[in-house]
């Protein structure tokens, strides 16, 4: 792997590549090209292979990717070849679906706890993960040697949330309430705003965008 740093944009990248990877190995497809993955993903072969090759020299010039290869490499790169323990914590409706597709996750990240401040909900089970209460909450992430937490609880909570993940050890939390969480370098966040990306779709509606350029051309 190359010294310099990895952009973020080229990690996000990644599970894309593997999801379509994986695709095409169910479907016994054994090579795939950067053009073929350019197409299907809609993405510049010539992006494609230079995040590969920030990570090794995975293709053979005149016959592409080996499938089965490349999968192996990129969950080794993504840390997915162990298991990657999760928390959630808020048990409402999403953290609710968030848990269930739990039994759908084939990628070693497992859900292993799910914590709530609600007393109706301690004691319940969703996907066979019993709720607890968020008293425990950091004894727990240690016993359970969880890396990741999911919050999922309201704006107001979250902050004191992630104090108690960082207090724990947790290394990264992928934060679904929409505020901005403060932690220590060591530990990273990525927000999953539905409401921002939501609203933006809005710009794009009516020809939004071409009724931007064109009233910009107007002003000049």
């Amino acid at each position: 792997m190359k010294s310099e740093k990895i952009s973020d944009a080229v990690v996000r990248r990644l599970p894309v590549y593997l999801r379509f990877l994986n695709e095409l190995s169910r479907r016994e497809v054994p090579t795939v090209s950067s053009q073929e993955l350019g197409q299907k993903l809609d993405l510049n072969p010539a992006q494609i292979r230079k995040d590969l090759a920030y990570f090794g020299d995975f293709g053979r010039k005149g016959i592409g990717y080996d499938v089965s290869y490349l999968i192996e490499k990129i969950r080794q790169i993504l840390n997915l070849d162990q298991q990657i323990n999760v928390a959630l914590i808020g048990a409402g409706n999403l953290g609710q679906a968030l848990s269930n597709y739990n039994a759908y996750l084939k990628d070693n990240m497992k859900i292993v706890a799910v914590f709530d401040a609600s007393p109706e909900k301690i004691g319940s089970q969703i996907n066979n993960i019993t709720i607890q209460p968020i008293e425990v909450l950091v004894d727990a992430v240690k016993g359970n040697h969880i890396r990741i937490g999911i919050i999922t609880v309201p704006d107001v909570e979250a902050q004191r949330v992630a104090d108690q993940l960082v207090a724990a050890g947790i290394e990264a939390i992928l934060n679904f309430a929409p505020t901005i969480l403060k932690v220590p370098a060591g530990v990273r966040v990525h927000a999953a705003d539905f409401t921002t990306d939501l609203i933006s779709l809005a710009y794009y509606l009516d020809g939004g965008k071409e009724r931007s350029e064109h009233d910009s051309k107007m002003v000049d």
